[in-house]
C-alpha cells in the first residue's frame, strides 16, 4: 500500500523550473492540502501559480 501524492516532473522541467521552483510548487501544494476548505489559501496560492507560470511559459 502506497500513501501520498506522485507528481510527474515533465511538465516542469519543460517550463524550465529548477530544483527552486519545484519546492517552491511542492510548498504550495502542501498549502493547499492543509487549508482545502479555505478558498482564501486557494486564492493565494493559485495567485502564485498563474505568475510562476507565466514566467516560466511554456514554449511551442
Amino acid at each position: 500500500m502506497t500513501s501520498g501524492i506522485r507528481v510527474g516532473t515533465p511538465a516542469i522541467t519543460r517550463r524550465g523550473f529548477k530544483e527552486a521552483e519545484a519546492k517552491e510548487l511542492a510548498g504550495w501544494m502542501c498549502d493547499v492540502l492543509d487549508s482545502i476548505n479555505d478558498e482564501a489559501v486557494i486564492e493565494r496560492i493559485k495567485g502564485k501559480v498563474l505568475d510562476i507560470c507565466a514566467r516560466y511559459p511554456v514554449y511551442a
